[in-house]
């Protein structure tokens, strides 16, 4: 019942290790934004289970602490973000009336988000679709409701950065999956954030999403490379994976062997998540304190089999016969030293003995599902860590 480590999708481990230069790099860009300094907004980017939505999470509870509005979003597929955003921002915006002694001017903004949220609906749309945001009062007009994203949320944008900077502080959008975006939204955030940027007005946007999120927002806009700060987020170092452990355990009044956390960071590979799933697997089995490598040993093929079911398997069943030749295909190109290494197209395509344009439906779908991405043109690799070796290690039934 004691057992400190808590695997989940998003859900904060007991000890957020290995992120302080980046909770501290925040901590700085805050500040400087609250001063009138310029400073671009920050993009996360990395493999599924590195802790990209943890640590997502943790940068909006900095800006919270410090009374900024605050709204987050995970963007879908093929689906717009006006919608969501509008409820976002409407939390941002509650949290700086707090604080703001002005009711007209609060009722003002919220009266443009209502008019920009309202332009969600389709026109001449069924009546069931048409949905109306959770904001009393009646929508503006003239201000973020042409239709135009790029032009609406610039004007939304300017008039919520204009509510925090009355009371010196800012606003932050925190935007998960970013990667997902339409194209017409990442071409309106992109063109939102230069334009904010060149007034000194106080917002930031922080993004988290999939390797090639960069190479996403560079085809909207070519500044965008100048726009963001891009952090990688990767898997932790030795010492990271020593902390991760350690400090739950130790404040259970328990602790891991010297071998224990060798062995821990060898079958973790350092990612956060599986360090979690490991871990936990360990404390159960272990009968008492410190944790033992042989405790590892004997716990590793239960978190390994639920690894296979809830975080490997699960994928997997998500794609077509078809697209799982494609993904066995890759994960033979792969070597056991470079799992996640990024694979040729074309090399692909001759182990099927196919065509690559052939297989281009199959690829599409497998990009859009989230499965892999493609950093470069021409190359594949996959989102989940680890996943090749499981491919190999898991022949089809």
């Amino acid at each position: 019942m004691r057992n400190p480590y808590a695997p989940g999708a998003g859900q904060r481990p007991p000890e957020l290790a290995g992120r302080d230069a980046e909770l501290a790099a925040f901590d700085v860009a805050l500040e400087r934004v609250e001063r009138g300094r310029p400073e671009r907004s920050l993009v996360l980017t990395g493999l599924r289970g590195v802790g990209k939505t943890v640590l997502l999470n943790a940068l909006r509870a900095k800006a919270l602490d410090r009374g900024w509005g605050t709204g987050k979003v995970e963007a879908r597929p093929d689906t717009s973000l006006r919608r969501p955003l509008t409820g976002a921002l409407h939390t941002a915006v509650r949290e700086l009336s707090v604080r703001h002694r002005a009711p007209d001017r609060v009722w003002e903004v919220l009266a443009t988000l209502k008019a920009f949220g309202l332009r969600s609906n389709p026109r001449g749309g069924k009546l069931l679709e048409r949905w109306t945001p959770a904001i009393d009062g009646s929508p503006s007009t003239g201000r973020a409701d042409s239709g135009d994203m790029e032009i609406d949320l610039l004007e939304l944008l300017t008039d919520i950065a204009g509510l925090a900077a009355d009371v010196g502080v800012g606003v932050a959008v925190f935007l998960d999956e970013m990667q997902d975006l339409t194209p017409e939204d990442v071409s309106a955030l992109c063109a939102s954030c230069h334009e904010l940027s060149q007034t000194g007005a106080p917002l930031m946007v922080v993004g988290a999403g999939l390797p090639h999120l960069p190479s996403v927002l560079s085809a909207s806009k070519s500044y965008s490379e100048r726009l963001f700060r891009y952090v990688r987020i990767d898997r932790l170092d030795s010492a990271g994976v020593q902390r991760a452990l350690l400090a739950p355990a130790e404040r259970e009044g328990a602790t891991w062997s010297a071998e224990a956390l060798a062995a821990m960071g060898a079958t973790s590979g350092g990612y956060p998540y599986f360090v979690q799933a490991y871990g936990k697997a360990a404390w159960d089995h272990a009968t008492g304190s410190p944790i033992t490598a042989a405790d590892v040993a004997v716990a590793a093929p239960e978190a390994e089999a639920e690894l296979a079911v809830g975080f490997f398997g699960s994928r997997y069943e998500r794609a077509t016969p078809a697209e799982r030749d494609y993904l066995r295909a890759m994960a033979g190109l792969t070597t056991e030293n470079a799992p996640d290494a990024a694979v040729s197209t074309t090399d692909v395509a001759d182990v099927l003995g196919r065509k690559p344009s052939s297989l281009s439906p199959a690829r599409d779908a497998l990009l859009k599902k989230g499965l892999v991405y493609s950093a470069e043109r021409g190359t594949l690799a996959f989102t989940v860590p680890h996943f090749a070796r499981w491919l190999r290690t898991h022949p089809p039934a």
